[in-house]
């Protein structure tokens, strides 16, 4: 019998990593993938170029060539380049890499879902944990740089699941009530010793400036509680007319590893 593979989904602030932690630890001979690791089905945090782009970032960055081949994964005519664990003080190397990736709308949105929907099919996975891999960062560029609508993406995420309907899987969604309280905690946990804030000036601008946070005026902390609202929202109309019993719903910070296992 095949061991099924867990999708930890929910919204910033959810305690997503501190449940892939947990679960990780009950599960030891479990294979975790988390943001920014090389991933089978996600590219978050990762540059996805040809092996003509490769080279070219291997000639502008020489003195980092063994800490980029070492943190990159070939799969055939591409390469994944996880750049964001390469450690360098070089001014504007995360800045260019961050060019390759395929979210904030850097692919349009018919080649954007052949890729999601191509690694999704090549991928067989068993006992495998990943952490925010469906819904987080596909559904962010859907909203805010496709400005699609719900159904269009409910569309998209009823042709995702018939490709994983042979896999054996299950949706761990870590549901959000207060998102206010949320975002106040996670506001506070990713700052510096100084207490200045890391996380939050970096979602609000990345917000700000996104398509959609243009179109629908969404500034500050009003404006991102009002996209996450929206966002979770749609995630629960998705697992509830989609993904069905094959996701379970759990409160945020409030769950039992039992409830699922």
């Amino acid at each position: 019998m095949q061991r099924i593979n867990y999708f930890v989904e929910g919204l910033q602030g959810a305690g997503k990593s501190t449940f892939v932690r947990r679960l990780a630890e009950y599960l030891k001979d479990y294979e975790v993938f988390r943001e920014g690791d090389y991933s089978p089905v996600e590219l978050a945090w990762c540059a996805y170029v040809t092996m003509e782009q490769y080279d070219d970032i291997l000639a502008v960055y020489p003195s980092l060539r063994e800490e980029i081949e070492a943190k990159t994964v070939t799969e055939k005519e591409h390469r994944i380049i996880c750049y964001t664990q390469i450690l360098t003080e070089i001014p504007g190397f995360h800045k260019n890499l961050e060019k390759y990736e395929i979210y904030n709308g850097k692919l349009d949105r018919e080649p954007f879902e052949k890729v999601i929907f191509e690694r999704f099919s090549k991928w067989k996975g068993e006992g495998q944990i990943f952490e925010c891999s469906i819904f987080q960062n596909i559904i962010e560029n859907q909203m805010l740089y496709f400005m699609m609508t719900d159904d269009e993406i409910l569309s998209f995420y009823s042709k995702l699941e018939k490709i994983l309907s042979d896999q054996p899987f299950k949706i761990i969604y870590l549901d959000v009530e207060d998102i206010s309280g949320a975002i106040d905690v996670i506001r506070k946990e990713r700052a510096d010793d100084d207490g200045n804030e890391l996380w939050f000036p970096m979602m609000i601008k990345y917000l700000e400036e996104s398509p959609g946070g243009r179109k629908h005026v969404l500034t500050g902390l009003e404006g991102l509680l009002a996209h996450l609202e929206q966002r979770r929202d749609l995630e629960r109309r998705i697992i509830g007319e989609v993904f069905k019993e094959k996701a379970v719903m759990l409160r945020a910070k409030d769950y039992e590893l039992g409830d699922i296992l």
